[in-house]
């Protein structure tokens, strides 16, 4: 039943996880009405819903675009239950604007495989990588993922390993100019952020641990699955299935040595698993089977919500 609905991507289902993103938003938001209280604050939580929502449809285009999924609605709503495990992003500006930026990238590194434009595609996908830094400074290691594009499919021309760097100036000339006019150090912001943290000990209830627990080992079994299935993925597309799953790891890098660690930067991880969840689920397989790992995703997504309220 639940497969049906998604099973092709229509406008009825596309429009069923707006509704549902909005109902759950704010189901979280009205916990705390402080941001009622300004034009401002209500504003802002709203531009907050329309970025985590343009971040959804950016994983779908990405998906669909680059042949990584069929005509399918799977990837939003995977995108959609993955967010219910970590509520308190939706309040995270800077973490919802960084990942926003790096899907932004990450659109243009897949498209590489085309080959066309590859120039234009290796700089903006820089550029948008030192733009997320800016909110959250260790998403800067998606630079990796750039520079892994290019030995894919353009490393005998010189010029595309010298992009990245001229991106980084540009994006450190205009944000130092920034900085000087609004009294901003951004230096400091750097000396400040450019620290390393391995200590998984900031869960502050068993609530935020189990819900980590569980998202851990569903993206340990999509991520196994997408290993397994690799070599039967087209060739054309192995490359781009590559680097979701190095996208995906970059993101659980990020993670683990970000200081003021929490949960909501595992934010990384969600479209690149959404993609591998999409992969696993299109697979030609018993319907039952299918509906079992939905059905098991919804409930351990929903129990994972409502328990942190």
């Amino acid at each position: 039943m639940i497969t049906s609905v998604f099973k092709k991507s229509t406008p009825i289902n596309l429009i069923l996880v707006v509704i549902l993103m909005l109902v759950f938003f704010f189901i979280y938001q009205f916990q705390d009405l402080s941001w009622t209280k300004s034009v401002v604050s209500i504003l802002k939580t709203l531009g907050l819903f329309l970025v985590l929502l343009a971040s959804v449809f950016i994983t779908n285009f990405i998906a669909k675009r680059n042949g990584l999924s069929k005509d399918s609605g799977y990837t939003v709503f995977f995108y959609f239950l993955f967010l219910l495990f970590f509520p308190s992003v939706w309040n995270n500006t800077d973490l919802i604007a960084s990942n926003f930026f790096i899907l932004l990238a990450l659109r243009r590194l897949i498209s590489l495989q085309s080959l066309k434009a590859t120039k234009e595609k290796i700089f903006d996908a820089s550029l948008w990588i030192f733009v997320a830094s800016l909110f959250h400074f260790w998403s800067i290691l998606y630079i990796i993922l750039v520079f892994i594009s290019v030995i894919f499919h353009v490393a005998r021309d010189y010029r595309n390993w010298v992009l990245p760097f001229i991106a980084f100036f540009a994006v450190g000339i205009i944000s130092g100019g920034i900085s000087l006019v609004c009294s901003k150090d951004l230096l400091g912001y750097i000396s400040q952020n450019a620290v390393f943290n391995f200590n998984i000990d900031y869960f502050t209830n068993n609530y935020q641990n189990i819900a980590f627990s569980i998202y851990i080992t569903v993206a340990l079994f999509f991520v196994v699955s997408m290993f397994a299935s690799l070599s039967s993925k087209p060739l054309l597309l192995n490359s781009s299935f590559k680097k979701i799953i190095m996208a995906f790891f970059i993101g659980l890098l990020i993670f683990v040595i970000s200081s003021n660690k929490s949960n909501d930067m595992l934010i990384y991880t969600i479209a690149p698993l959404s993609i591998m969840a999409t992969s696993h689920i299109e697979v030609k397989q018993l319907q039952l089977k299918q509906e079992l790992v939905l059905g098991v995703l919804i409930l351990c997504s929903l129990f994972a919500f409502f328990s942190q309220l």
